[in-house]
């Protein structure tokens, strides 16, 4: 595994937790299954990395030009728009039905 393949993955990985995603949300957003994304994002298994289509379908998922995805994590989150923050970033908003 390349360092750059490395480098796409925490990048997606840090989307994903700045945007409030699951991999279930990102599959559906690009066209995949939770397990392709998590095979995708876990590595090491042939033929499972991200893809220059995959890229392009990250980018425009995210809103942020492909050199600009390549450029690491916290570059990538900067350019989230604020649309697609979470409300709470990593976090989860639980509903307690009253009594």
């Amino acid at each position: 595994m390349s360092s750059t393949e490395a480098h796409l993955r925490v990048t997606v990985a840090a989307l994903m937790y700045a945007t409030g995603e699951t991999q279930t949300d990102l599959g559906q957003g690009l066209g995949l299954s939770q397990g392709q994304v998590s095979r995708k994002q876990g590595g090491g298994v042939k033929g499972s990395s991200w893809t220059l289509g995959d890229l392009d379908r990250l980018s425009a998922h995210y809103d942020i030009p492909v050199p600009e995805l390549l450029r690491g994590a916290d570059h990538a989150v900067r350019l989230l728009p604020p649309s697609r923050r979470a409300a709470v970033v990593g976090g989860m908003q639980t509903t307690i039905a009253p009594r």
